[in-house]
């Protein structure tokens, strides 16, 4: 079995300790040995292994996506993202998810597909090796009602192909769209439980009933799968709560009893705000007609306000949060994401040490693997990164592709690190030249 070791390295395992001087030994698909060393010096065997020597770069795991559209085509609006046909949008799903994995991003957790089975294709041809990209959790379209968020149907055209989301009526319809999407093979169920202010329903509304919740997570349930919701509202992440949603999307609008339950059930719920979606509508959007005028009077600089404090409530509750910004449309383009660890740091308060955790370990349980992940530890997915630079100091770098100088998963190079050869090359300057392999 092919072994591959990471030598001379400055180990971030992940554990919440600082990096360490050290080598990995990759065999397979694992890690098979992390040893602590001094710099330049070998501690492993190196009979018939690949040797990397990373010149004192910082070696850490993969990081997760917590909230992926692949299917958002960096348009606008909802309506541009599915009027794209379907033989041009499962190309362009496949050009994003190599993007991703050349940013770092090893697993992804889909959030919701444009079309009903895109995103089950999508995950089929990763796993098979048709395409290239990251471990990948496929969901459903976005389960609506009508009127609500994703239903983009017009008067004279309701037919539901002409609809963003799957829009249902009443606890038959929930069941029957849920019992769908899982014959479809999807892995999560997405329910809109709240609105959205650029729709022309505010976010802190709240569109399903109690009973068609109830039936979605219960038929989710008998099929195995999880169930994730978009849910702005302070009554919505309540309704996650009581009802077991696995997955809560923004919790913008969080008042003391809904801080309380999200604590209390803590181990129950992942919570990723995508925040860099209200930061950018507050103030990357002009172009697009959503101007700061029009953009507070839909209530966005009120939401990020409230987003902020309640993530920062969270965080000093030790509320574990993941990255994962709703990116995908115009103004929060594909291969921006590591912007979200920066917002962490900048508006909720976290270290790098923990934006680096909530992009790695904490995340890592959403992938549902039954092998472990997450973490440069012996036995786990050898899903590894080779930087150019400390995010630990700088935690920016890992917006640069640049300085992502190497992208394992499971144990294979999806980019490998350059090799002497390479960086001796005359005018060559799209790499960094500090190491040879």
């Amino acid at each position: 079995m092919k072994q591959v070791l990471f030598t001379n390295v400055n180990v971030f395992d992940a554990s919440g300790d600082l990096p360490f001087a050290g080598e990995v030994l990759v065999e397979g698909q694992k890690i098979v040995r992390v040893s602590r060393a001094t710099q330049g010096m070998r501690n492993m065997p190196m009979s018939g292994q690949t040797i990397i020597d990373g010149a004192g770069c910082f070696l850490m795991p993969g990081m997760v996506e917590a909230h992926t559209h692949f299917s958002w085509n960096d348009q606008p609006s909802l309506d541009a993202i599915q009027r794209m046909p379907p033989e041009e949008h499962i190309l362009w799903c496949a050009q994003v998810a190599r993007l991703y994995l050349d940013m770092g991003w090893t697993s992804c957790v889909g959030a919701a597909a444009a079309k009903p089975r895109l995103d089950v294709v999508v995950r089929n041809a990763i796993n098979d090796g048709t395409i290239i990209g990251p471990r990948y959790t496929a969901p459903s379209q976005e389960i609506t009602v009508p009127g609500g968020l994703g239903d983009t149907t017009q008067p004279h055209l309701p037919q539901p192909e002409f609809a963003f989301g799957a829009v249902v009526s009443g606890a038959d319809e929930m069941r029957r769209c849920v019992r769908m999407f899982c014959k479809y093979g999807v892995d999560t169920l997405k329910i809109n439980l709240s609105g959205e202010s650029i729709t022309g329903m505010s976010s802190e509304q709240s569109q399903f009933t109690e009973d068609e919740i109830t039936t979605c997570v219960q038929e989710a349930k008998v099929w195995g799968k999880w169930v994730a919701a978009h849910a702005r509202s302070t009554w919505s992440v309540k309704q996650c709560v009581k009802q077991g949603i696995n997955v809560i999307y923004h919790a913008s609008f969080l008042d003391s009893e809904a801080l309380d339950l999200l604590d209390q059930h803590r181990h129950a719920h992942h919570i990723a705000p995508g925040l860099a979606w209200l930061i950018n509508t507050c103030h990357n959007a002009s172009e697009y007609g959503l101007t700061k005028d029009v953009v507070h009077k839909m209530g966005y600089f009120k939401e990020l306000d409230a987003a902020i404090e309640s993530m920062r409530a969270l965080h000093k509750r030790g509320v574990h949060i993941m990255p994962g910004g709703d990116y995908g449309f115009a103004w929060t383009p594909h291969g921006t994401n590591a912007k979200d660890l920066e917002y962490f740091v900048k508006h909720i308060g976290m270290s790098n040490m923990e934006a680096l955790l909530s992009a790695t370990v904490w995340g890592a349980p959403m992938m549902r693997s039954t092998e472990p992940l997450g973490q440069i530890k012996e036995g786990y997915l050898a899903d590894l990164l080779l930087i150019d630079g400390d995010p630990l100091m700088d935690i920016t770098v890992l917006q640069d592709r640049k300085r992502i100088l190497a992208v394992m998963k499971d144990g294979v190079f999806h980019r490998e690190p350059p090799t002497l050869q390479q960086r001796n090359q005359p005018g060559r300057t799209t790499m960094p030249t500090r190491w040879a392999a």
